[in-house]
């Protein structure tokens, strides 16, 4: 979608990614009480020549045959991944973003690709598909430049149980200002705990310029901030379902 007028109207300007039926996880061991795979929740940055999209990766990483099925192999291809697409395609995306096979951005963007490595959820340490009634995953990425630390930043929720459920926030760094170098893309953080509210499902966090007269200045943005943000959160229970910020976040060297 692009908007010229600051968001007031969008233009289609087509598919940037998609998943097909074969991929879809099915009962009897798609039991999340969610959907059966596909793409998204994405977040955006540009970096060089090319947009880099992190999005979701709920799809089994192959054919999926309830008679061949493999909890390893779901796991294996399941977390946060990321495509990228030439700026200058993005008026005519479709066909042109290429995603992640694991040395570089080759697979073509309605096939599966590999997440990225270091934001998966070892099994022996509680992990787990997106079928799983149990969860195990970090979802939901938002990644913006942070000028103060000089590296990008991502936040990310935590699957825990049936439905998204999960009350936890985390963080990730990765030092690389340009993401097309390499498997600099790739390279980030074990994800830290940063934030945590028991009794609520958590979803969809983000960090948003303050309106402070730096920020103001520095026309700092949603992909680009500085030394302090406001946190925002989609914050569920019963007779509480909203998208707010309650918290700064301050970062230290």
């Amino acid at each position: 979608m692009k908007s010229i007028d600051g968001g007031k109207s969008w233009d289609n300007r087509g598919i940037f990614i998609e998943d097909y039926d074969p991929r879809m996880i099915r009962k009897p061991f798609n039991t999340s009480n969610t959907f059966a795979g596909g793409v998204g929740d994405p977040s955006a940055v540009a970096s060089g020549n090319f947009l880099y999209l992190f999005y979701g990766e709920y799809g089994y990483p192959g054919v999926y045959d309830e008679k061949t099925y493999n909890v390893q192999k779901e796991w294996s291809g399941q977390c946060i991944s990321i495509a990228r697409i030439a700026l200058k395609d993005l008026d005519n995306p479709v066909g042109k973003a290429k995603r992640w096979d694991g040395k570089s951005f080759s697979i073509a963007y309605d096939s599966y690709g590999v997440p990225v490595r270091s934001l998966q959820i070892p099994i022996m340490e509680g992990g787990g598909g997106a079928s799983s009634p149990t969860g195990g995953f970090h979802w939901g990425p938002s990644v913006s430049w942070n000028t103060y630390l000089n590296c990008w930043v991502m936040l990310m929720g935590k699957v825990e149980g049936k439905s998204w459920q999960g009350d936890k926030i985390y963080i990730s760094f990765n030092k690389h200002k340009d993401l097309g170098v390499a498997n600099n893309s790739q390279d980030w953080s074990k994800p830290e705990l940063v934030f945590q509210k028991p009794g609520y499902i958590l979803w969809y966090p983000s960090l948003q310029p303050l309106n402070d007269p730096i920020d103001i200045k520095e026309k700092y943005t949603s992909v680009k901030l500085g030394k302090r943000a406001r946190f925002f959160v989609k914050r569920i229970k019963p007779g509480d379902d909203e998208y707010a910020s309650e918290h700064f976040i301050e970062f230290e060297k």
